[in-house]
């Protein structure tokens, strides 16, 4: 049985890495979040030690270490922008890290993150569950498979609805969160590279805090994005029926159906782990330098190639 500390646990993905470590048989022993509301551990681990101060979470782990009793792993569910230093503070404390999405906010945060890892001989893994997903699988070996010099046409839409907190939260702040590309996109990003290989243009038509959008020119695909928190952005058909969430890939105008399979990725993933075969720091630079070139860059309006739901917001 591997031992487990836990630092966000009042997050919202929390309980998915909490319900991993149990369906691995595992065992979490301490908890840090500066928020109290995290009821959800009785669930799963009602005798972990938790605490509220990093001070005394990072007391903890070092006397649980003197006393031979180490820690093995390191789940990081905390905002984005602490990621980096919690991943500093797992190595460092001689215990390897699983971060969720994305793992850190700027391409040279990796690279330091490499050297820390060469220095301690810990590990760092990251949370792409959608390589994991069964239709994921599916697609990646039928490219891989398929004719070498196709260039695929790639609809990517993803609209989920926030309200008002999330803009007073850590999320609408793009120092702290990484905006709309980097919270809601990171995962779609590392999928396609995964299946359509590197980079090789990146080009973004809107960037407004709620919406992002924009082409990639990939390797072996074309891919036209958009990604939102406003439900005004929702398709007519999708408000009518009530729902405030829209997922759409399409490719060769051909819907990829995986709106179902999710509920046992983040142990699947943490299954992989247990076996050393996590997702490491250079399988998340892809989509960190995606992310961070989107950020960064100035939109062009409707230019080139972009997605066709822009033709109704940019009027």
């Amino acid at each position: 049985m591997k031992e487990f500390a836990l630092i966000g646990a009042a997050g919202y993905i929390a309980p998915r890495h909490m319900k991993a470590i149990k369906d691995t048989n595992n065992s979490l022993v301490a908890a840090l979040d500066r928020s109290d509301s995290v009821g959800i551990i009785d669930s799963y681990f009602p005798d972990a030690s938790f605490f509220t101060e990093f001070e005394r979470f990072d007391r903890h782990i070092d006397k649980l270490k003197r006393r031979g009793k180490k820690v093995d792993f390191l789940s990081i569910c905390s905002p984005n922008y602490l990621h980096d230093a919690h991943i500093r503070f797992a190595l460092r404390s001689g215990v390897d890290a699983i971060c969720e999405k994305p793992i850190v906010l700027n391409p040279w945060n990796l690279d330091a993150l490499m050297e820390i890892e060469k220095e301690t001989g810990q590990r760092v893994n990251t949370i792409f569950q959608l390589r994991l997903h069964s239709a994921i699988i599916e697609l990646k070996n039928k490219i891989d498979n398929g004719p070498k010099d196709k260039i695929y046409d790639i609809d990517l839409t993803y609209i989920t609805s926030r309200g008002k907190w999330y803009f007073t939260s850590w999320k609408g702040d793009n120092s702290k969160s990484g905006g709309v590309a980097t919270n809601i996109g990171i995962h779609f990003f590392d999928m396609l590279t995964h299946i359509f290989g590197k980079v090789q243009e990146n080009v973004v038509h809107y960037a407004e805090p709620n919406t992002n959008a924009g082409f990639l020119r990939l390797e072996r695909a074309r891919v036209r994005w958009f990604l939102s928190v406003d439900s005004n952005m929702l398709p007519k058909d999708i408000k009518e029926k009530g729902q405030r969430t829209f997922r759409s890939i399409t490719i060769e105008n051909e819907e990829l159906e995986f709106s179902s399979g999710f509920t046992e990725l983040h142990t699947n993933s943490y299954k992989e782990i247990l076996k050393g075969n996590g997702f490491s720091l250079k399988d998340a630079r892809n989509s960190i330098d995606i992310a961070f070139a989107i950020r960064n860059a100035n939109a062009v309006g409707l230019k080139g190639d972009y997605h066709p739901i822009l033709k109704e917001v940019i009027k």
